[in-house]
């Protein structure tokens, strides 16, 4: 298993920013750069949905919906993945996860709450 801890989450006007942050605090260096990472959202009533991936010296990539808007990144010295979301709109509203790509049997943490209102 491997333990992921979100952060960052809160409450913004539409067109607003935020940056979330996901530690990986008992992985190993050499393990953590092996994985690909991804941040997930779930709505309310809605599946969970993986919104942006990058892999270890790889390309990013991203769900139609945050295209150009949404900017995933690692730092692998820090055992960190950020994801910076700009120009925030109110169906961005969700809990935003960190986990592997793919999950497989890793296990979902708490999430960080992100909500767009005005």
């Amino acid at each position: 298993q491997v333990w992921l801890v979100e952060s960052g989450g809160g409450l913004v006007q539409p067109g607003g920013s935020l940056r979330l942050s996901c530690k990986a605090p008992r992985l190993i260096l050499s393990t953590f750069n092996m994985y690909t990472f991804g941040w997930y959202r779930q709505a309310p009533g809605r599946q969970r949905e993986l919104v942006a991936a990058v892999p270890n010296g790889g390309r990013p990539n991203y769900a139609d919906s945050v295209k150009g808007r949404f900017t995933i990144s690692r730092d692998n010295g820090k055992k960190t993945v950020h994801l910076q979301m700009n120009n925030l709109k109110p169906e961005d509203t969700a809990v935003y996860y960190c986990n592997l790509v793919p999950v497989g049997s890793n296990s979902w943490g708490q999430g960080t709450q992100v909500t767009v209102s005005p």
